[in-house]
């Protein structure tokens, strides 16, 4: 048994959409703090804050239905946060982050293509959802950059690269899916 959205499809100020804007805001500053004091509680505060409102974002989103709006916005939102976080941790010049590099440009160019591949679907009027493993490979990121400012792990550069990687892994892996994905819907044809 469904229940009958709270919002239509077309609204725009829903408590998610208020989440994910609150995240959207709240990324320049987590990205800041990664370059001017990349290992501190506060920074990992921050980074926390953002993640706990990309959860919540969800959980609201499903329980008041989702929205064309939102189904922009989160992605947008996760991809600012995760994106110039990982840039900041290069940026940040920290021996041993250099390993942010290679998987930094993967996940970009990965973006960017899911990107094309949203919007190329919207414009027929297709909707699609993140998976299950995507909510894994978003979450895994963010555990590779909160590794990166947490003042437990932070000195172990290695742990942060380790889980990027991994994240890496499930970024192609995922991108694979929704290009097999979309094969079967048609998304392929012009």
């Amino acid at each position: 048994m469904t229940s009958e959205p709270t919002y239509g499809e077309t609204a725009l100020l829903t408590p998610a959409n208020m989440l994910t804007a609150f995240r959207l805001l709240i990324a320049p500053v987590f990205i800041y703090m990664i370059i001017a004091n990349r290992i501190s509680w506060w920074t990992a505060l921050v980074g926390f804050l953002a993640a706990m409102s990309d959860y919540f974002d969800g959980v609201v989103a499903r329980r008041h239905g989702t929205t064309t709006s939102g189904a922009f916005l989160d992605p947008l939102a996760d991809k600012v946060i995760v994106l110039g976080s990982l840039y900041a941790l290069i940026l940040s010049r920290t021996p041993g982050l250099g390993g942010f590099i290679v998987p930094s440009i993967i996940i970009t160019l990965r973006e960017i293509w899911m990107s094309v591949v949203r919007s190329r679907a919207s414009k027929k009027g297709i909707s699609i959802p993140a998976s299950k493993i995507a909510k894994w490979k978003t979450f895994t990121q963010d555990w590779a950059i909160a590794l990166c400012v947490l003042p437990v792990t932070a000195h172990h550069a290695w742990i942060g690269v380790t889980t990027i990687w991994i994240a890496t892994v499930l970024t192609v892996y995922t991108g694979w899916r929704y290009y097999v994905d979309g094969q079967k819907v048609g998304l392929s044809e012009s």
